[in-house]
């Protein structure tokens, strides 16, 4: 597979930020290193760059654990050419030929999955990740090919999609599969608060939810570092999105908690290793703004409700970036991910308009509350 024929939901937001975006934090290096090389960010743990062919979104980082005899591979880069070329590299230069023991997937994005079975059945190593992951990649990778459901038809409908915007949804339905090679039949379970040695050393697994269902971060007390996949970035706020699948679903209200959590469980001084950008130090800081980022979205949409809108028309308040046909799908998720926060705390009401389309009002008597800049 070329890097050509590789699409894949971008990670970014597209929600204005706050004007913060990882300004004030410690870097550990000013500038990023090139893809396909292997940095050593703390005892046994080496930061492998590997690119991306995504627009806005051009790399991801990869982590390799030394663990006694062997390697234990922490997310894996697309199923392309190209990053299987990268790993042939790594296999020889930096794992000196040690096994990989085991290979253990952040979430179910194809940027962190996509060569995720290949490396299992190459090595003869388990997979691990948290259960709501494996089975939703699973899932969605059975959907490759097959024509879009009339649930998904529905909710892009009600949305606010012109037939135009239906059929290229249509034609664009079933991609994900292409990106991942095939997931192994079992995996071993990921459980929020578990502890596992890797290299002799404690890891902790802390859930984060809001991105992907149940999205693992791994914390060693030890080296007092976390792999924080993308629940923890330090230049961009994840993507946070209402999907067909699950339509009444609240993430943006699970991702503000988690951030309230990896809060209370991290140390401000722990060096955190993100899937994109440099690693860096200043958790508290980051996680603060990441909150006060989309409470200041929340307040916006709730005043520009004051009068009915559908979620396709409240872009120009939440997007700083035009919307097009490459990013409307992610647009529209991310805008129904905050009207349904705001109808979770009862500050907008909903109702289907005379075309079938539904529409957001914000509530009489609602007043914008006063967001701290670290809550």
């Amino acid at each position: 597979m070329t890097r050509s024929s590789v699409k894949t939901p971008a990670d970014q937001s597209l929600v204005k930020t706050s004007g913060y975006e990882g300004r004030g934090l410690d870097y550990i290096v000013d500038e990023a290193p090139e893809a396909g090389s292997a940095t050593e960010v703390a005892p046994g743990v080496y930061w492998l760059r590997f690119s991306l062919p995504m627009t806005g979104l051009n790399h991801i980082n990869l982590w390799a654990l030394r663990d006694r005899d062997g390697w234990v591979i922490v997310d894996t880069g697309i199923a392309d050419k190209v990053s299987r070329e990268i790993w042939e590299k790594h296999f020889t230069g930096l794992l000196g030929g040690r096994p990989v023991n085991r290979v253990i997937c952040t979430h179910l994005h194809p940027d962190h999955t996509g060569l995720a079975g290949w490396l299992c059945r190459k090595f003869g190593a388990p997979l691990l990740m948290t259960r709501g992951e494996y089975f939703l990649c699973r899932l969605m990778a059975a959907d490759t090919g097959k024509v879009a459901p009339k649930e998904g038809v529905r909710f892009y409908q009600k949305c606010g999609f012109t037939s135009e915007q239906i059929e290229l949804y249509k034609m664009r339905f079933g991609g994900f599969g292409k990106a991942i090679s095939t997931l192994p039949q079992s995996y071993d379970r990921l459980v929020d608060g578990e502890l596992g040695l890797i290299g002799g050393r404690e890891w902790r697994v802390i859930i984060g939810s809001g991105h992907s269902p149940e999205h693992a971060c791994l914390y060693c007390p030890e080296l007092n570092l976390v792999l924080s996949g993308d629940q923890l970035l330090p230049n961009i706020s994840s993507n946070v999105s209402v999907w067909p699948t699950e339509p009444e679903s609240n993430p943006l209200e699970d991702w503000i908690n988690s951030c309230h959590k990896l809060m209370a469980e991290l140390p401000e001084d722990v060096l955190v290793c993100p899937a994109h950008g440099i690693p860096f130090r200043g958790a508290h800081k980051r996680l603060g703004k990441l909150i006060e980022h989309h409470e200041k979205a929340l307040n916006r949409l709730a005043e520009f409700c004051r009068e009915p809108r559908l979620s396709t028309g409240v872009y120009s308040v939440l997007f700083r970036r035009e919307i097009t046909d490459s990013n409307r799908i992610m647009a529209v998720g991310e805008s129904v991910a905050h009207l349904n926060c705001l109808k979770g705390r009862g500050i907008v009401s909903r109702r289907l308009d005379d075309a079938g389309r539904f529409t957001y009002k914000t509530r009489t008597g609602w007043s914008p509350e006063t967001v701290k800049a670290a809550v």
